[in-house]
């Protein structure tokens, strides 16, 4: 049986992996533009593009809109701590994080109202995060708040982005109780442009549901990570039964 001959764009792009993987081109090395490239390997650019494509969805190359395509640095990996939602950037090669956050007031619509237990329409505070390494975009978030419940002074300028601490952990006041679910699934188109992935390189989605002591939904996390980029540590406490103890 004869195996099947690869195509001219799988070849490109084995040519180009060696050269990032070997070091000839290092990391955060700008690549010679599409037009070069297609004259270097005398194919056209279409091609070139599929060569290029195979290697973004491998995370080897980061396409930057109005830059061009560079050859992406090593991913680190960083911890999301579960229950409080703290993100923990020490643990993994003590990788230095920012987050930037643009605030908003928004209408809950959708699966909003769903997750919020909020009629249609209800303000909500919301808060698009990104956290990341240089330029290098680490995780995204849309963290979402009954507006009355919003901290004091956060919505003042909305629509603004700034630097924060919170690192995506819960912004409201203490919660009784926090429940999460998580996933993996494909990107959305947003998603995959926000963290510079391609649409074939999975996500984790973290749901992050916070309750209070009556049970009202103080607030709702959407997290997604770039599946080989982060690690999620839940930790389960064991609850001791005082009857038990008195018996």
């Amino acid at each position: 049986m004869i195996g099947s001959v690869p195509s001219r764009h799988q070849d490109i792009a084995e040519d180009l992996r060696h050269q990032i993987t070997t070091g000839r081109i290092k990391p955060g090395e700008r690549l010679p533009s599409e037009a070069g490239l297609a004259d270097r390997y005398r194919v056209s650019t279409v091609t070139l593009r599929k060569a290029l494509a195979v290697l973004q969805a491998e995370g080897l190359v980061e396409k930057i809109h109005g830059r061009g395509n560079f050859a992406r640095h090593p991913s680190r990996k960083i911890t999301y701590v579960g229950g409080w939602g703290t993100l923990d950037p020490w643990t993994a090669a003590e990788t230095a994080l920012s987050v930037t956050v643009r605030t908003n007031t928004v209408p809950a619509q959708g699966h909003l109202t769903t997750l919020l237990a909020v009629p249609t329409g209800s303000p909500l505070a919301e808060f698009v995060c990104i956290s990341h390494e240089g330029e290098s975009p680490h995780g995204l978030a849309r963290i979402y708040i009954p507006r009355d419940l919003a901290p004091a002074g956060v919505l003042d300028d909305d629509s603004s982005w700034r630097e924060t601490a919170t690192r995506f952990a819960v912004l409201s006041s203490p919660p009784a109780a926090v429940r999460e679910t998580v996933s993996a699934r494909p990107p959305s188109p947003d998603e995959a442009s926000a963290l510079r992935i391609g649409s074939a390189v999975s996500v984790l989605a973290i749901t992050r549901i916070a309750t209070d002591t009556t049970g009202r939904v103080v607030e709702v996390a959407l997290l997604v990570f770039p599946g080989d980029g982060v690690d999620a540590v839940f930790t389960t406490h064991q609850v001791t039964d005082e009857r038990q103890k008195q018996g």
